[in-house]
């Protein structure tokens, strides 16, 4: 319990073929991954992780057939309804980082309002990767920093990790000490490319609909047997721990 990640980030991925596997629609995958989802911040919370950010819909998502996407979004528009109140009970704070004025406009006023509701939390902050693409997010930083250049409010060299970062839809907070990919495929799929450049990688093969309590479990057991050097040698990591 004291080497826990402060921050976890998670490729929700697997409803889909975990469905059409019980021979069901792929909603029903994305259904049943809502109770993972339910699960997995309980447990969060319980153990004392500070942030989760999930990957709950990306801008590529919105090429699939229009038909799972609406479904999609009111299954979230439902889980958000039944939710809210619970999450304020635990002081779990919510906050998404995305395109918004992509959604449809009563999706985006429900989002907004979920937001807002929740913005009190103190034990857990949820970020929701919603129509979100880390591509979408560097390129949208560099141009508020040139419109910031132009104005006059800040100097082109003044510009460094801090000042870019202070400009992404994830500013203020942390990036991820882990981030873990369910549903047995081994890539970033356009998440978080900036804030992952230390993180730890986690793949497993259990699709997310059946990735809950003990499966995190294992997920952070796995992360505690790793070093984490950040580019220095296991010698200066061990003189530090000692000092």
């Amino acid at each position: 319990m004291n080497r826990l990640p402060r921050h976890i980030a998670i490729v929700m991925d697997g409803n889909g073929r975990w469905a059409k596997k019980q021979g069901k629609q792929r909603v029903f995958g994305h259904a049943e991954g809502v109770e993972s989802v339910r699960s997995i911040i309980e447990t969060a919370r319980t153990i004392g992780i500070s942030y989760l950010t999930l990957y709950t819909f990306s801008t590529e998502n919105f090429s699939r057939p229009q038909e799972e996407v609406k479904a999609l979004m009111q299954l979230m528009v439902k889980a958000i309804d039944q939710e809210t109140d619970k999450l304020i009970a635990n002081d779990i704070r919510c906050v998404v980082a995305g395109d918004l004025d992509r959604l449809d406009a009563d999706v985006k006023a429900r989002v907004e309002d979920f937001v807002r509701r929740t913005a009190g939390g103190r034990s857990l902050t949820v970020c929701l990767a919603l129509s979100y693409s880390s591509r979408w997010e560097i390129a949208r930083a560099a141009a508020l920093l040139a419109h910031d250049a132009m104005d006059g409010k800040i100097r082109p060299e003044d510009i460094d990790e801090t000042v870019f970062a202070s400009r992404l839809a994830t500013a203020g907070i942390p990036d991820p000490d882990l981030l873990i990919r369910t549903g047995g495929e081994q890539r970033i799929s356009n998440y978080l490319l900036w804030q992952a450049a230390y993180s730890e990688l986690y793949f497993t093969a259990t699709p997310w609909p059946e990735f809950r309590e003990e499966a995190l479990y294992e997920a952070i057991a796995d992360y505690q047997k790793r070093e984490r050097r950040f580019g220095k040698t296991s010698e200066q990591i061990k003189d530090n721990a000692t000092e």
